[in-house]
């Protein structure tokens, strides 16, 4: 289920545009606004979770789905030599848009900071 006021689920609706790289039944994956490497993606699932502690085990296939796809989604986008997987949980971690979503970091050899 999506929320009308979520940014995310405007996204994956089609309200907003995005630039999409990847979308099958379970999520969307499209390149970031305000990219923090050559290479920044966002894998958005389509149901709107907040945060990664709403994922109990009956949506954990969702979570499942999409963290096996990345490496394949990752190296189509230009992250061949490695990439970086970040998961922002809460205010404390710098999560802006409340609806869980994967970055993908790569294309170039990145800081330890």
């Amino acid at each position: 289920m999506l929320d009308n006021d979520c940014l995310f689920c405007k996204i994956i609706k089609g309200e907003i545009p995005s630039a999409k790289v990847y979308e099958d039944e379970e999520m969307h994956v499209f390149k970031d606004i305000a990219p923090k490497a050559k290479v920044h993606l966002l894998a958005v699932p389509k149901d709107h979770y907040k945060l990664l502690s709403e994922m109990d085990e009956s949506r954990a296939e969702t979570l499942s789905h999409i963290l096996a796809k990345l490496p394949e989604i990752a190296e189509k986008n230009g992250c061949d030599n490695g990439y970086r997987l970040i998961v922002n949980q809460g205010d404390d971690a710098g999560q802006t848009v409340f609806h869980l979503h994967v970055h993908i970091l790569g294309g170039e050899n990145l800081p330890f900071e």
